[in-house]
């Protein structure tokens, strides 16, 4: 009897010895980095999804080794209830318990989604839409409500948006990347104003934004974005009109067929500043820091005309008089035989 009794506690001992012994090796594998793993993953969770409904597909993904194993610890500590829907990516050396408080935390995985300085509002938005992680759901971009919705009645949406790029997580509608990026832009615009020269021409932050601009699509090199910024000002200045072919083209639309004609300089838009003083009535485009601090800290110069050099650089030639910009124009038109600027 009483070797029966010694048998059967030194089996209850082995048993509670090989208890503790897979218990450590349990918790051992759930710290551990995740074995199969040798590349990045990508893990969707979708809505109503169980823990277990998730494990079993971590295991076929060939993410995790023992996926049972895996939903009995993630319920022993709490966190399989807590889990949220996402996409989520798991990196070689995230362990089990990584991964898990990643799902609970709802640390999903972020695109990066650039929105281009230079482009119009319509080129951003069908950029935006062709993205697969993006859902489409501005069916009218023309429409008052856009800005409406955004806070800004009344405005036009061209030149709205802050180009950068913005990491969001898939699902994100194309109105809320709008979003992200008009509130940037808001917040850049005020503090280029309050940081402006003082003896600018210009009454309001918008007509700042209207002439970032233009110099965002007269010149690519950004050294002499404020000289070209200097030009404008001081035609401003003098009351002589801008003269600029990137607000001819935009206020040309779809009829824009790659080259400028005398008829569309003389064709009177809004947008002509051939044919109009002053600002044209909204931007021509996104505007990226340097164009917007250009315009704000034009440099000083007297300069009134500028032509490109030609070399194929994104460079101009600067005049003060109209003789010199003609002789300019006249050298430019050697070089390249034909085409040059009309400033």
């Amino acid at each position: 009897m009483r070797r029966r009794a010694r048998l059967l506690l030194g089996s209850l001992v082995l048993l509670l010895l090989a208890a503790g012994v897979g218990g450590f090796a349990a918790q051992a594998w759930f710290h551990a980095p995740l074995g199969p793993l040798a590349a990045p993953a990508v893990i969707e969770i979708e809505q109503g999804d169980s823990f277990g409904r998730v494990a079993e597909r971590l295991g076929r993904q060939g993410i995790i080794g023992f996926p049972r194993l895996y939903v009995f610890l993630a319920r022993r500590n709490g966190g399989a209830q807590r889990i949220r829907a996402g996409e989520y990516e798991a990196l070689p050396g995230t362990s089990p318990a990584t991964l898990l408080q990643q799902f609970v935390d709802g640390r999903v995985r972020l695109h990066p989604v650039l929105i281009v300085d230079g482009r119009t509002f319509r080129e951003t938005l069908d950029a935006l839409q062709s993205r697969p992680e993006l859902r489409s759901t501005i069916k009218d971009p023309g429409s008052a409500d856009l800005m409406g919705r955004l806070g800004a009645e009344g405005m036009a949406p061209e030149g709205q948006f802050y180009p950068d790029t913005y990491l969001v997580a898939k699902g994100t509608s194309d109105f809320e990347v709008l979003k992200l990026a008009h509130a940037r832009l808001v917040a850049e615009l005020d503090a280029a104003w309050r940081g402006r020269r003082p003896d600018l021409p210009l009454a309001t932050p918008y007509d700042l934004l209207i002439l970032a601009s233009i110099v965002e699509k007269e010149t690519a090199a950004p050294d002499e974005r404020p000289h070209i910024a200097a030009v404008f000002v001081n035609r401003l200045r003098r009351g002589m009109r801008l003269q600029t072919d990137p607000t001819v083209i935009y206020g040309m639309g779809q009829d824009y067929d790659g080259h400028i004609h005398r008829r569309d300089l003389q064709a009177d838009t809004p947008y002509n500043t051939y044919t109009r003083d002053g600002l044209p009535p909204t931007p021509i485009a996104l505007v990226g820091s340097a164009a917007l601090g250009a315009a704000a800290h034009p440099s000083d110069s007297e300069d009134l005309y500028f032509v490109a050099t030609g070399t194929g650089d994104g460079h101009h030639r600067f005049s003060t008089t109209l003789e010199a910009h003609n002789a300019a124009v006249a050298r430019y038109l050697s070089e390249r035989r034909g085409g040059g600027g009309r400033r």
